[in-house]
């Protein structure tokens, strides 16, 4: 089975390009959802972040409080760093655990979406990958809109990560997300086309 990448920058628009390609009948394994699941109550992941980030890092019902610990790491490159090592390697193998089962099913190809595929150097292992773009502007209002957050935070939050001409650098395919709902449908759709393509 082929895996291709899905990425982008910080409010791009990745996951609503995923929810595209799963109406295309895309199987889609999500990182970010993997990543909620390694740090549920009772793993070890989030024993590992409470020793390391402290208590209040955990709400009144025994979860991880995500904002919190957001604000914390993204202002911080060491603690960044500190729960990537302990997040990571969880998320990469319940990842291929997924990738295990959909390849067991059938399936001749798969999306794997993520945000630091190309950060981490992950996307050298992969069939190929998919970068949703949106100019810089558009990104800083979506966040602010989505998160609540003002323009100078936002913008620290696009600072923490890496470009996103970058990531369009060594992307296979670019999905450019800054024009109307259509648009970017046709070029998911167009993109999903060359994949199966690609696949037979």
């Amino acid at each position: 089975m082929r895996v291709i990448g899905l990425t982008g920058g910080i409010a791009s628009g990745k996951s609503a390009v995923a929810g595209m390609l799963r109406d295309l009948g895309a199987p889609v394994v999500d990182a970010d959802l993997v990543a909620r699941q390694v740090v549920e109550p009772g793993t070890p992941a989030l024993a590992e972040i409470v020793a390391r980030f402290g208590a209040d890092m955990v709400d009144a019902d025994g979860r991880l409080d995500r904002k919190r610990l957001a604000d914390e790491v993204f202002s911080d490159l060491t603690a960044r760093r500190d729960l990537n090592a302990i997040t990571h390697p969880r998320i990469a193998q319940a990842s291929a655990a997924a990738f295990a089962e959909l390849a067991a099913a059938g399936h001749a190809v798969a999306i794997y979406e993520a945000a630091l595929l190309v950060e981490n150097r992950a996307h050298e292992r992969l069939d190929g990958l998919i970068v949703v773009a949106v100019p810089e502007e558009i990104q800083v209002e979506r966040l602010r809109a989505r998160d609540g957050i003002d323009e100078a935070a936002a913008r620290a939050r696009l600072a923490a990560q890496l470009p996103l001409r970058d990531k369009v650098a060594v992307a296979d395919w670019v999905i450019d997300n800054g024009g109307s709902l259509e648009e970017t449908r046709a070029r998911v759709a167009e993109v999903w086309r060359q994949v199966l393509e690609g696949a037979t």
